[in-house]
């Protein structure tokens, strides 16, 4: 199995483990990631606004690139999965927006076509959970882990199609299929506050703490996550101890696949 797979900008710099685990852990589980050509940044927020176009067309173009290839694009980060599957389902539902695009690149003829995926889901739904339980060489038995979604992987949720936005499971089912016990906490699906820390890093801090003292208070060790923004929050308030992780570093654990080297 091959997917085009669009690392963005941070899987390069401060999120370099959460590439690293997904690649490598590809060869382990039998798929191949073949890079998008001439990435660029996704913007890493979707312009709220419907006649905002020019900050779209990295993703249109990289979108295009998985149609032509008849293969589904493949995304780590939250915030790149956000913009990526908001972005198509713009492009198939839009003319306007399809109409706009061709105005900047007239070789853009892009209608939607594209898969959108964020890489948990091509483990469970192409790989198969149960497929990855097998080749669990480590498992994290005895470890109390909360995972931690956000709101970008979730919301809108007739777009992200992601999992329930308010009752999501897919972080917890991989983290059981690692062997540990996935705590569950109310503040796993809301947002970390780093977009507001951005503004006012006071608010922003505050806004992490409480899902930190979620996360804690129904017992927690480790919270795990897939949102470089998140992580850096998460980090940044180092409350009660919790260790934070990307979910690509916990998987390449169990697997025994070495990322440091």
């Amino acid at each position: 199995m091959k997917f085009l797979y669009y690392p963005g900008c941070t899987l390069s710099t401060t999120a370099k483990r959460l590439d690293r685990g997904a690649r490598l852990c590809a060869e382990i589980l039998g798929f191949e990631l073949e890079e998008a050509a001439d990435w660029q940044c996704c913007g890493a927020v979707f312009p709220a606004n419907a006649d905002t176009y020019a900050p779209k067309l990295a993703a249109v173009r990289v979108l295009a690139q998985a149609a032509a290839k008849n293969c589904a694009l493949l995304t780590l980060c939250s915030a790149c999965f956000h913009v990526m599957k908001q972005v198509n389902f713009q492009m198939k539902n839009d003319p306007e927006m399809r109409a706009a695009v061709r105005k900047y690149d007239e070789a853009l003829e892009y209608n939607g076509e594209a898969t959108v995926l964020h890489y948990t889901q091509l483990l469970r739904d192409y790989i198969g959970f149960d497929a990855i339980k097998e080749k669990v060489k480590l498992p994290m038995k005895g470890r109390k882990i909360g995972a931690y979604y956000g709101c970008l992987l979730l919301r809108p949720a007739e777009v992200m199609a992601f999992d329930d936005p308010e009752n999501p499971t897919i972080f917890e089912d991989l983290i059981r299929i690692f062997g540990a016990e996935a705590v569950t906490y109310p503040m796993r699906n809301e947002c970390c506050g780093g977009y507001r820390a951005l503004k006012d890093s006071e608010q922003g801090a505050k806004l992490t703490q409480r899902v930190v003292d979620s996360a804690v208070s129904c017992g927690a060790e480790m919270l795990v996550t897939a949102c470089p923004l998140c992580a850096y929050q998460l980090e940044a308030v180092q409350a009660n101890g919790l260790e934070i992780v990307y979910f690509t570093e916990l998987l390449a654990r169990v697997l025994d696949v070495d990322i440091d080297g």
